[in-house]
C-alpha cells in the first residue's frame, strides 16, 4: 500500500508551479506560523528561502519541496493539505503575488487508516 502523501495539489496549482518554474527557475514552499498572510503558503526560489532545524519537510510535491514551521505542524500535523490557487493579492513576498494570484492551503482530517499509512516527515536542516 502507497504512504499517504501529507500534501497534495489542484492542476491549477500545477498549472501556476509551471508558469512560476519557467520564470523562476526550481522553486520550493514555506508555511509558517505566523499571523495573517505569514499562515499562507508562499513560494520562493530555491535557495533563496532559508530551512532550518525548526522547520519541517512535509515532502515533495510536482517536484517541489513543500516545508512547515514545526510550531505550525503541531496544529496541522492530523490534516492532509491541498495547495490551491485563488485570484486575489496576498500581502506576501511569494512568487505568484505579482501576477494577481495567491496559494492557499485546504486541508482535511485524515481519516483513521491514513493515519496509521503517513508519509514520514524530516527536519528542515
Amino acid at each position: 500500500m502507497d504512504k499517504t502523501l501529507r500534501v497534495l495539489l489542484t492542476a491549477a496549482a500545477e498549472e501556476l508551479i509551471d508558469r512560476l518554474r519557467a520564470e523562476h527557475g526550481s522553486i520550493m514552499f514555506h508555511q509558517s506560523g505566523g499571523c495573517c498572510d505569514g499562515s499562507a503558503p508562499m513560494c520562493f526560489p530555491v535557495g533563496e528561502f532559508k530551512t532550518g532545524e525548526n522547520d519541517v519537510l512535509l515532502g515533495e510535491i510536482y517536484g517541489c519541496e513543500f516545508y512547515m514551521s514545526a510550531f505550525q505542524f503541531e496544529y496541522w500535523q492530523y490534516t492532509q493539505l491541498t495547495l490551491d490557487v485563488v485570484e486575489g493579492r496576498g500581502a506576501s513576498f511569494s512568487l505568484e503575488i505579482p501576477l494577481g494570484l495567491r496559494f492557499i492551503i485546504r486541508s482535511q482530517v485524515y481519516t483513521e487508516e491514513e493515519l496509521k499509512n503517513l508519509s514520514p516527515v524530516s527536519n528542515g536542516a
